[in-house]
């Protein structure tokens, strides 16, 4: 990450809807199945990982989003330095998760770009690019859901009423955020 290069280069404003890069944020996968997995990830970040599927769990400065029965994306709530890749939860965990062997932790700060998204319009511009129903999802905060959105896959948490974090691998950001933006023109 030391040279940090934003893909997304602009914020967009709409009527109710706004769309802006999250630059930068810590972001880790984490793996594991054993209860001391569990047990260590609460223990070291003072946090409880999500175990019900397609939720989450928020701290003060961290949210982890439920993958799957075995996986989850830790990302940190604030912006972090732009000048290190070194992160002290990921050494912290490093040391008593991977170390230990009750799992693994990867940092995917730089493979994946955060898109924060709000506004009364957000599910309408969704609606426009993918498959999935969110009627419900958009009633449930904190609900997760990884999908497909103009043929790109994303991962979208349900932060708050009317507004949504969504993550989109690095090399497909560009492309989406214009997409996003096309579409939003159009509501």
């Amino acid at each position: 990450m030391l040279n940090y290069n934003h893909t997304i280069k602009e914020q967009k404003s709409y009527q109710s809807l706004q769309m802006n890069e999250v630059k930068p944020s810590m972001k880790l996968i984490v793996r594991g199945k054993k209860r001391e997995f569990l047990s260590a990830i609460g223990k070291s970040l003072n946090m409880v990982l999500p175990t019900k599927a397609n939720t989450s769990t928020q701290s003060e400065k961290l949210t982890a989003l439920w993958l799957s029965p075995d996986e989850w994306m830790i990302f940190s709530n604030g912006v972090v330095k732009e000048n290190t890749n070194s992160y002290d939860i990921e050494t912290l965990l490093n040391k008593n998760i991977s170390k230990l062997t009750l799992g693994a932790v990867v940092d995917v700060t730089d493979q994946f770009v955060r898109i924060n998204l709000k506004g009364d319009k957000i599910y309408n511009l969704f609606q426009t690019g993918s498959p999935f129903n969110f009627n419900d999802f958009k009633g449930k905060i904190g609900s997760v859901t990884q999908t497909i959105l103009a043929k790109i896959d994303v991962i979208i948490h349900n932060q708050n009423k009317n507004e949504v974090n969504l993550f989109v691998r690095r090399s497909f950001s560009e492309h989406l955020f214009s997409w996003m933006n096309d579409s939003a023109s159009r509501l």
